[in-house]
């Protein structure tokens, strides 16, 4: 049966670009650059955006086009049967993932509901943290919203590729990009707003240190989705005639500009109303809609940044479960809506504990982090790392003809992304892995 492919160019763009862009974008690329330098941080950051990040995202797009099938079929089909394990790691990966982002996406889901009837507009930053806290602590409404945002995930999932994943991203994307850009003419606009464009793009090299260095690659190859197989099974859906590099280009460009436009938005906002801007997640749920009670209609644009987060949240999501289900799909040969139906599932009742983890959890710890954070962290900090070192190492020595015919480099070029693969990207990032650990 020929593999299911995307229906346009354009679609598979918007729809890669919606798993790279999610809530990372919107709060923690303002935190960590602000804690990192601002503009020093930012120019770090868009430089190993756009090469080692880059080249690991036309690596994957290229073993997955190449191999035609999920991460555990590629890395049998271009190597081995032993490179299976890294195919398993990723698929792991975005297990463990989907697992707590649906408890993420589940609060953003009743954020939006508590924007639409008001409870969150208030001055008051500490009422704000204990509607927070109260909210996140309910096992009832936590286990709720998870479900409701898994389901949704899996709504798009099992519609397909051209009509879930792709018409979805060709919708959502457009409208983030409208409602991001409504919230920064808005946040423009406000007394002292210019102090925070400054705080954003102001370099200050005096803040370069070999741990805001890795921080910078590190969020570059989290921001991206690369190392876990994401964009590999995204890859499997291209037909030929799809220029890859460019293809890359543009999923990397839309990647990065989020993150800009994300700052843009927060920054000048916080600013002008003299609030914390290193306040992390805080930022989000707990500090912003200060802002929005002391903008004229601001109930609407507290609607319209929940809403945005939804949205960012959402696809992002899709492409995480994506690539657990294609696994039963390809290996097994079991149908989309059964795979995903069952691949949700499981991930709901892993995401439980996480989703319990501020309530009835909240003193269940091991090596000091709750089920939350340790899920987060064997994610975030060991298996994407391992995945990137892996899939770069994969990549520019077994299947290099195979990335290099897919990709149709020029001669230099070619030895520029072979470098990046076998040595550069392996190198850079086990520094990281280093770091986290």
């Amino acid at each position: 049966m020929p593999r299911t492919q995307w229906g346009s160019r354009l679609g598979f763009i918007l729809a890669s670009a919606g798993a790279t862009v999610g809530l990372g974008s919107i709060w923690k690329f303002p935190y960590v650059t602000a804690m990192n330098g601002g503009g020093a941080f930012l120019l770090v950051y868009l430089a190993f955006t756009f090469t080692l990040g880059l080249a690991l995202l036309q690596a994957e797009l290229a073993l997955g086009r190449a191999a035609g099938c999920g991460a555990v079929g590629a890395f049998s089909k271009l190597g081995s049967p032993r490179w299976k394990l890294l195919g398993y790691g990723g698929v792991l990966c975005c297990f463990l993932v989907f697992s707590f982002y649906s408890v993420v996406g589940g609060w953003t889901l009743g954020y939006l509901l508590r924007a639409l009837d008001g409870r969150v507009m208030s001055d008051d930053v500490n009422a704000l943290g204990a509607l927070f806290g109260q909210y996140v602590g309910d096992p009832a409404e936590a286990l709720l919203t998870h479900a409701l945002f898994a389901g949704l995930t899996l709504l798009v999932v099992a519609g397909g590729v051209q009509k879930g994943i792709e018409r979805v991203g060709k919708l959502l994307m457009p409208l983030l990009f409208l409602l991001m850009l409504a919230l920064i003419v808005r946040a423009l606009t406000l007394p002292g707003a210019m102090a925070g464009v400054e705080a954003l793009f102001r370099p200050d090299f005096a803040r370069l240190t070999p741990g805001m260095l890795v921080e910078a690659l590190g969020l570059a190859c989290f921001s991206l989705s690369v190392g876990a197989g994401c964009m590999l099974a995204y890859g499997s859906y291209l037909g030929p005639g799809t220029r890859l590099g460019n293809s890359a280009l543009w999923v990397t460009g839309l990647t990065a500009l989020t993150s800009v436009l994300a700052g843009l938005m927060i920054f000048p906002a916080i600013y002008a109303f003299g609030l914390n801007p290193q306040a992390g997640p805080g930022l989000t749920y707990m500090v912003m809609p200060v802002v929005f009670n002391h903008l004229p209609y601001g109930q609407l644009f507290a609607t319209a940044f929940f809403a945005l987060l939804l949205m960012a949240a959402l696809t992002s999501a899709v492409s995480l479960l994506e690539v657990v289900a294609i696994l039963p799909i390809d290996e097994f040969g079991i149908s989309r809506r059964k795979a995903a139906l069952a691949v949700t599932a499981l991930a709901f009742l892993a995401g439980v504990p996480a989703a319990l983890s501020f309530g009835p959890l909240a003193d269940c710890k091991l090596f000091g982090r709750n089920a939350f954070e340790l899920m987060d962290y064997a994610a975030s900090n060991v298996l994407l790392p391992l995945g990137c070192i892996g899939t770069a190492l994969f990549a520019g020595r077994v299947a290099w003809p195979a990335v290099r015919d897919e990709l149709r480099l020029s001669a230099p070029a070619a030895l520029l992304m072979r470098v990046a693969c076998r040595w550069l990207a392996p190198l850079m990032i086990g520094l990281v892995l280093a770091y986290n650990l």
